[in-house]
């Protein structure tokens, strides 16, 4: 058991709550939130993951239950380090470990305005991207994104134009739906897909054609297929390198929050507080 300084709000906590989680079923009644930082009894502080329906207990509360966690820097802040976690991991582990990006190569972000792909163009740049173009609903949100170029979703067009004709070698799609569709028809030979999210909805019409003659590589992911050791040194390297915007909500605020979040909040990751 850990007390609970922050407790980050994410598309993972609506999903269990809805019992749409596909790996294991939600046991009613528990309390939410998959994940936060907290501090041990003897006053060290940790990022930890919590039970969150699948187990004794989750973060939206003053003390939790933790299955997984990570040591965090005497001088470390609190909500910080708690919206750092699955937001973050997704973000950099789709680039580095999933994507397996390569020195030089081009990167397209889809939802690069969100807190996921906000984190995943700063890994492209890390880790040493040649270029890196993000794809958002409103493209006068990427200025301050850190991407070469921004262009809108949906569009094949653009995302070539982008690229000077050639496409992009890796793309992190947490999105689906039909920026997928035109992302598909824009990748370079031999690109590879990194899929980690459906907030543009659950299918995607994907033409058989460009798939197989572009050699292309669609790759499923999430935080948890990553063994232990690769989660906890990517999340090291995030508190040292990506930053990330937070709005702190009181526990007391959670239903409103919880609303928010369905509506999607855009860049920000929301943090509930004891």
């Amino acid at each position: 058991m850990v007390r609970v300084l922050a407790g980050t709000l994410n598309p993972i906590d609506l999903s269990v709550a809805a019992g749409r989680y596909p790996l294991k079923p939600t046991e009613f009644p528990y309390v939410a939130g998959k994940e936060g930082a907290g501090e041990r009894p003897d006053g060290s502080r940790v990022y930890f993951t919590a039970g969150g329906g699948h187990g004794p207990g989750g973060s939206y509360a003053e003390h939790s239950a933790v299955l997984e966690t990570y040591d965090l820097p005497a001088d470390a802040d609190p909500v910080r380090a708690a919206a750092l976690g699955i937001a973050g991991l997704a973000g950099w582990l789709a680039v580095e470990w999933r994507g397996g990006l390569q020195q030089g190569e081009r990167v397209l972000v889809l939802g690069a305005s969100g807190a996921v792909g906000r984190v995943a163009v700063q890994a492209a740049r890390a880790l040493g991207a040649g270029r890196i173009v993000g794809a958002a609903r409103k493209t006068a949100a990427m200025e301050d994104v850190g991407a070469d170029a921004a262009v809108s979703l949906g569009s094949a067009e653009e995302i070539r134009d982008a690229f000077d004709g050639e496409g992009p070698d890796l793309i992190i799609d947490p999105l689906f739906g039909p920026p997928l569709v035109a992302a598909v028809d824009a990748a370079a030979f031999g690109a590879r897909i990194v899929q980690l999210g459906q907030s543009a909805g659950p299918t995607a019409e994907l033409a058989s054609g460009p798939i197989r003659s572009k050699g292309l590589e669609i790759r499923g992911h999430s935080n948890f297929i990553a063994p232990p050791d690769v989660r906890e040194a990517a999340y090291h390297r995030l508190l040292e390198e990506v930053t990330i915007e937070v709005e702190e909500v009181a526990l007391d605020d959670a239903p409103e929050a919880w609303k928010r979040q369905e509506a999607s909040p855009g860049g920000k990751k929301l943090v509930l507080i004891p």
